[in-house]
C-alpha cells in the first residue's frame, strides 16, 4: 500500500507539471520568452520575479555534450560549486546523501576500500580480487577497475555526473545499478588558477594549488597539488598508536592538452596519490541481547564458558569490566591497540584524442594504465568483536590485508550524425590483474586472576611475533579481460520525436586461483567466460520548450567472480538487470524553475548475495569467511526519482531531492551454514535457505540545500552562504543479516566572503568558514548482529562535527 501511495503521489506530481507545461498560458509565457530572445522584450513567467536564471547544467552521459534537461537519463550532477559548499574532499564526504540515490559506504570500517551503490545495486564486498562493483567509477572517461582507491583526495573537480539505472550499452560491465563519472577541468592555455590553505578542528589542515600555465607551441599546461589532513576523531589510549578515522591524503596531476592542427586535439594526463588513513572505530553497541545465561566457568580443553562448575550448561562469555558498551560515540577507545595507518597509493596516464574529421563526424580514443595498491590495517574491534573473553587469552583480530592491482585500457569512438540521425559506435578493451594476501592476529592478550579467572589487566603481545607467527588466512590472484562493440543512434523523425536504438556486445574472460587458505597452500581455480548483449531503447518527447518525457528499456550486469574469503574459492555467476523507466525533464517559468522526475522498476536475476561468518580458528585467530551466491528467482527494484531547483529571487537558490526506494530478494542458499552443520553433524545435507538483504539502500532518502548570495560594493565581492540537510532511513548494512543500522541525518553549511579585489590584475580573495554535520548529529552507519550469541552487537559510528576557515585566493 506504501509503495502504491508513493508512486501515486510521483506519478501526480509529474502529471501536474506536465499539464501545466502542456497549458495554453504555459505555452503562451513560452512563445514570450522565445520573442524575448529574438529581440521582442518577454513578460516575466507569472508568479516569480525577473532575474538570473538557473544555470544551465551540460554532461556527457550520452558520449557528447548535451544539456541535462534534453537528456533522457536520470541523472545528478554535483558541481564544483557544491564540492566547495559541502566541504567535500573524497568520495566518502558523498555518503552523507547529497545525492540521495548515491549510497558510498566504507568497506568494513576501512576508508582504505568505498562501497558505492545506486537504486538498490550495491556489493557487499567488493574488496577482493576477483569481485566486481555494481556501479561503475569513471576518471575522465576511465573506468577504475577496484573499489581501492577510490577514497584517495579529489583534484580539480568540473563535475561529477551521477547516471542512475543501468548504463549497459554505453559504459558496459559493471554499470547494472549506474555509473559516477567524475569530470576534471582541463588546461585553458591561459594563465591562471587558484590556492587555498585552511584548518580546522581534529588538527585538520588543508592546501591545494592549481595552475593553467600560458600556452605554448599550441600545447597548454596544468597544474594540480593537494594535502588534506585530520587527526583521529576516536582516540587510542595506547601510546604512539594512531586512532581512528584520521587521514592524511595528498597527491598531484599534470595535464597537457596539445592543439597542433584544426580539429585535433590531444589530452595527456599523469596522476599520483597517497591516502594514509586508520579505519573507523567498531564500538560493542550491547552486551548479551539474547538475554542468554552468562558463563561463571571456563574449560580449556573445550574452550566455553559454562554456567556452573558441573559444566552442564554452557553460558556467553562473561564482559571484562573494562570494556564498555553502549548506544554512544566514544572520543576515546576503552582499550588501546596497536594501530597503524592503512597506505593507499594510486596512480595513472591516461591519453584522450579527439580530431574532427568533418562537421558531422569526430574520432575519439581514450587510452588508461592505472595501478592500486593497498595495506590495510584494521584494529578498529578491540574486545568489541571476536574473539571473546577467555582467561589469559588472546583478542584485538588485527586485519593486515594488502591489495595490488595493475589495469589497461583503450576505447575507440565514432561520435556523428547523418541527417536527422545522431550516432555513437565504440570498440572497448580491459584487461586487469589484482592479488590480494591477508593475516588476521591477535594484539592483545587478558591478565586474569588465576583464583575467580577474571580480568585483571591487558597485555600487549609482541607484534615481532604475532605478524610473524599468524599465518596466512588467504591470497589469491585474479585475471580479467573485456572486449566489448557498441552502437547507440537517435533517430529524430519529426521535431519533437526522438528514438534511440542501441546495444553492446561483451565478452568477459576471467579466471584466478586461490593458493593459500589458513596456512595451508592449496590448488583451488576458477575460469569464467560470459558473452552477452545488453540492448538500449528511449522513446523521448519534446512537450514543449523545456519540458520533455522520456520512456526507457534497458539492461546492466555485474561480472561473476570468486570470492577468496572462500575456503574453497566458490565460483558465482554474473547478476543482470532489466530496467523499464519513465521520465520527465523541465526548466520552466524562463529557468527559474527545474524540476525532474523518473519512476523505474528494476528486475534482478541471479542476484550474488554474500554470506558472512567471523569462524574461530583452532590457532586462536578467527577467520571471515564469505561465501557469494547467485540467488534464485527475481529481486524487484522499484523506485521515484525526483529532483526540484528553484531561483525565486536574485541570490537565492533553493534544492529539493527526493528518493523512494522499494527491494525485495528472494531467500538465498546458505552454504556456509550448510558447511558448518556438516561440521557438526556429518549427515546433515539439508540445503539452508535463509531470508536475505539489499545493503545500504534507505527506503526514503531526502536532501535539501539553500545557498543565498549578497553583493556587497560594485567590484563583484559577495557574502555567500549555504546550508544543506540530508535524511535518510535506516537500512540493512550486511546481506545475511536481518538487523538495520540507524536513521541518518547530517547538515552542511558554509559562509563565505566571496571575490575580494586584490589588485588591478584581476586577483580575488575569498574566506570562508565551513562545517560539517553541523548539529554533531551521531549515529550507526554499519551496524551487525553476527556476535550476538557471543558478544553483542558492534557497529560504526559516523564522524562527529568537524569545522574549519579556509582562504583561497584566484589568480
Amino acid at each position: 500500500m506504501r509503495l502504491a501511495n508513493t508512486l501515486r503521489t510521483g506519478l501526480l506530481a509529474g502529471v501536474g507539471i506536465f499539464a501545466l507545461a502542456a497549458s495554453p498560458a504555459f505555452a503562451a509565457a513560452e512563445a514570450a520568452a522565445a520573442d524575448g530572445a529574438a529581440g521582442t522584450e518577454a513578460a516575466p513567467a507569472p508568479g516569480l520575479p525577473d532575474g538570473v536564471p538557473i544555470e544551465e547544467i551540460v554532461v556527457t552521459a550520452t558520449k557528447r555534450v548535451t544539456s541535462l534537461v534534453k537528456t533522457p537519463i536520470s541523472i545528478s550532477v554535483v558541481g564544483a560549486a557544491d564540492v566547495k559548499n559541502r566541504h567535500v574532499q573524497s568520495l566518502i564526504d558523498l555518503a552523507d546523501g547529497a545525492v540521495p540515490s548515491l549510497r558510498i559506504a566504507t568497506f568494513e570500517a576501512r576508508q582504505s576500500a568505498l562501497t558505492i551503490g545506486l537504486r538498490g545495486i550495491v556489493p557487499g564486498d567488493a574488496n577482493q580480487p576477483a569481485r566486481e562493483q555494481g556501479v561503475g567509477v569513471y576518471l575522465d572517461g576511465v573506468y577504475l577497475g577496484r573499489q581501492h582507491g577510490l577514497n584517495a583526495a579529489l583534484f580539480d573537480i568540473e563535475r561529477i555526473e551521477v547516471l542512475k539505472g543501468p548504463q549497459g550499452t554505453l559504459f558496459g560491465r559493471n554499470t547494472e545499478g549506474g555509473a559516477l563519472s567524475m569530470v576534471l577541468k582541463a588546461p585553458t592555455g591561459e594563465f591562471g588558477g587558484r590556492a587555498s590553505a585552511g584548518f580546522g578542528n581534529y588538527g585538520s589542515y588543508t592546501g591545494q594549488l592549481h595552475v593553467d600555465l600560458p600556452e605554448i607551441a599550441n600545447v597548454a599546461f596544468k597544474l594540480d597539488g593537494v594535502v588534506m589532513h585530520q587527526g583521529p576523531t576516536t582516540k587510542n589510549p595506547l601510546a604512539g598508536q594512531t586512532g581512528w578515522n584520521q587521514f592524511h591524503r595528498y597527491g598531484g596531476r599534470a595535464a597537457a592538452r596539445w592543439k597542433p592542427v584544426d580539429g585535433l586535439t590531444v589530452d595527456l594526463a599523469f596522476d599520483k596519490s597517497r591516502d594514509e588513513n586508520t579505519p573507523f572505530y567498531s564500538a560493542l553497541l550491547n552486551y548479551n541481547p539474547l538475554g542468554l545465561p552468562i558463563g561463571t566457568v571456563y574449560d580449556a580443553t573445550k574452550k566455553a564458558w559454562y554456567t556452573d562448575a558441573t559444566l552442564t550448561t554452557k553460558g556467553i562469555a562473561p564482559l571484562p569490566s573494562q570494556v564498555k558498551a553502549g548506544w554512544f560515540r566514544p572520543d576515546v577507545a576503552d582499550i588501546g591497540v596497536p594501530q597503524q595507518v592503512s597506505v593507499g597509493k594510486t596512480q595513472g596516464f591516461s591519453s584522450s584524442i579527439k580530431y574532427k574529421v568533418s562537421p558531422e563526424l569526430e574520432l575519439r580514443s581514450i587510452t588508461a594504465w592505472r595501478t592500486v595498491s593497498d595495506d590495510q590495517w584494521d584494529n578498529s574491534g578491540g574486545a568489541h568483536r571476536a574473539p571473546v573473553y577467555s582467561p589469559n587469552g588472546n583478542f584485538s583480530r588485527y586485519s593486515l590485508a594488502t591489495l595490488d592491482q595493475r589495469q589497461f585500457s583503450t576505447e575507440l569512438q565514432a561520435v556523428g550524425s547523418i541527417s536527422n540521425i545522431d550516432y555513437v559506435l565504440g570498440l572497448y578493451y580491459f584487461n586487469e590483474r589484482a592479488n590480494d594476501q591477508a593475516r588476521t592476529p591477535n594484539t592483545n592478550k587478558w591478565v586474569s586472576d588465576p583464583v575467580t579467572g577474571l580480568a585483571t589487566g591487558i597485555a600487549i603481545n609482541d607484534p615481532n611475533q604475532y605478524e610473524a607467527s599468524a599465518p596466512i588466512a588467504r591470497a589469491s590472484i585474479a585475471y580479467a579481460k573485456s572486449y566489448a562493440a557498441y552502437g547507440q543512434a537517435t533517430w529524430t523523425p519529426i521535431s519533437p520525436l526522438h528514438i534511440t536504438l542501441g546495444g553492446r556486445y561483451t565478452a568477459d574472460r576471467k579466471h584466478g586461483s586461490l593458493f593459500t587458505v589458513n596456512g595451508a597452500p592449496t590448488d583451488f581455480t576458477f575460469k569464467q567466460d560470459n558473452n552477452r548483449f545488453d540492448p538500449l531503447a528511449v522513446l523521448a518527447y519534446d512537450v514543449a520548450q523545456g519540458v520533455n518525457v522520456y520512456a526507457k528499456y534497458s539492461t546492466g550486469y555485474r561480472a561473476g567472480g570468486a570470492s577468496s574469503r572462500s575456503v574453497s574459492y566458490r565460483a558465482f555467476g554474473p547478476e543482470e538487470v532489466k530496467s523499464y523507466e519513465l521520465g520527465l525533464k523541465t526548466e520552466l517559468f524562463d529557468r527559474k524553475v527545474r524540476f525532474n522526475l523518473a519512476a523505474y522498476m528494476m528486475d534482478r536475476t541471479n542476484s550474488q548475495v554474500d554470506f558472512n561468518f567471523f569462524i574461530p580458528q583452532a590457532n586462536g585467530t578467527v577467520r571471515n569467511t564469505l561465501e557469494t551466491v547467485n540467488a534464485l528467482g527475481t529481486t524487484k527494484i522499484r523506485g521515484i526519482e525526483a529532483d526540484l531547483n528553484v531561483r525565486p529571487v536574485d541570490g537565492l537558490s533553493l534544492g529539493l531531492s527526493y528518493v523512494y526506494t522499494y527491494t525485495k530478494i528472494p531467500p538465498a542458499r546458505n552454504t556456509v551454514q550448510e558447511q558448518l552443520n556438516q561440521e557438526i553433524d556429518p549427515t546433515n545435507t539439508a540445503q539452508v535457505f535463509q531470508d536475505v538483504y539489499i545493503v545500504y539502500t534507505p527506503e526514503n532518502a531526502v536532501s535539501g540545500t539553500i545557498d543565498y548570495e549578497y553583493p556587497i560594493g560594485g567590484a563583484g565581492t559577495a557574502l555567500k552562504f549555504h546550508l544543506d540537510g540530508n535524511y535518510a532511513d535506516a537500512a540493512y548494512t550486511f546481506d545475511n543479516e536481518n538487523v538495520k543500522a540507524d536513521k541518518t541525518f547530517v547538515v552542511n553549511g558554509r559562509i563565505a566572503l566571496a571575490d575580494i579585489p586584490m589588485s588591478d590584475h584581476g586577483q580575488k580573495l575569498t574566506i570562508a568558514g565551513w562545517a560539517r554535520n553541523l548539529f554533531n548529529n551521531a549515529f550507526v552507519y554499519r551496524r551487525s548482529n553476527a556476535n550476538g550469541n557471543v558478544l553483542g552487537d558492534y557497529g560504526n559510528w559516523n564522524a562527529p562535527r568537524t569545522y574549519g576557515i579556509e582562504a583561497t585566493i584566484n589568480f
